[in-house]
């Protein structure tokens, strides 16, 4: 029962976009791309500035890189033999490689470990943030109708203030730059509005997604590489690393979360197979209803 009340907010939020873009109809991809260039770097600065450093980072880091790249590798096999195009495999990598460690994650750590865990799911969503606004930026830019392939893609990277929003952030902590309270009030108010926006935009986009036009076959490999595939392979990982069991257990527990939100709003800025990385947003979010409690059984 606790674990629905982490759940019903979340598709609360995704509800609220949806009902909006049914009624009263906006422009999603002008909202996206105010949440990218303007809120997320404030969020992912607030991350960096708050959130202490130390030697787990060093080997969570190299586990997340680790997953990322091991899930990608399995989505270039699957586009190899399903013969798929560079934007069709760019939007399999940004449904099935990156998870929702951040408004989904983090309370489910703390539901099942309670604050002892917590700090070990704020740093997997540090980190997990860092993947998304570069690997992930990467990819969205790769498959964009629009670019040129991977100059484009690097060149995209590089102009996302994401990126030197978690600079700047880890900079101010390094240096202990205080922030004054007008500045950290300000910087509190657009952080914490970052990610329901990001939620609302994919509402938004999920109301216009046709279930006839549904790409079955592809949203059925992004699931099973996102919901089966990713924990048996960070369950691997975890056996090459010197942590204790409690974080090999969040670690697994982690990968086993759906499609990350932020994922949407890259598919949408860049035009990467936007409504196939919506759907697969939301049917990883809905089955992970079942998907959760059976990794729990096995992990926990």
């Amino acid at each position: 029962m606790e674990f629905l009340t982490i759940l019903l907010p979340i598709f609360g939020i995704f509800a609220l976009g949806f009902i909006g873009q049914k009624k009263i109809g906006f422009d999603t991809k002008t909202i996206s791309t105010m949440a990218l260039y303007l809120m997320s770097p404030v969020l992912v600065f607030k991350t960096f500035y708050t959130t202490k450093f130390n030697i787990d980072y060093l080997y969570l880091t190299l586990y997340t890189f680790a997953l990322c790249f091991a899930l990608i590798a399995v989505v270039y096999i699957i586009a190899y033999f399903q013969r798929y195009s560079t934007s069709e495999t760019c939007g399999m990598i940004l449904a099935s490689s990156f998870m929702n460690n951040g408004n989904y994650g983090t309370p489910v750590v703390l539901l099942l470990f309670g604050v002892t865990g917590l700090d070990s799911a704020i740093i997997l969503m540090v980190i997990q943030q860092l993947v998304m606004c570069t690997v992930g930026v990467y990819y969205a830019a790769k498959g964009s109708p629009q670019g040129n392939g991977i100059k484009s893609a690097v060149d995209a990277v590089r102009r996302i203030p994401i990126v030197y929003g978690g600079l700047l952030g880890a900079i101010f902590q390094f240096l202990h730059i205080p922030l004054s309270n007008s500045v950290k009030e300000a910087v509190d108010l657009v952080a914490g509005a970052a990610i329901p926006t990001i939620m609302i935009v994919l509402g938004m986009q999920l109301a216009k997604i046709s279930i006839r036009n549904l790409a079955k076959a592809k949203v059925s490999w992004s699931l099973a590489i996102k919901l089966v595939i990713s924990p048996f392979i960070a369950y691997i990982l975890t056996l090459l690393l010197p942590v204790d069991e409690m974080v090999k257990q969040i670690m697994i527990i982690m990968a086993a979360m759906p499609t990350a939100a932020n994922t949407t709003m890259y598919a949408l800025q860049f035009n990467t197979e936007p409504e196939f990385v919506s759907s697969a947003t939301l049917i990883s979010t809905s089955l992970s209803l079942a998907t959760l409690p059976i990794i729990f059984l096995i992990v926990l």
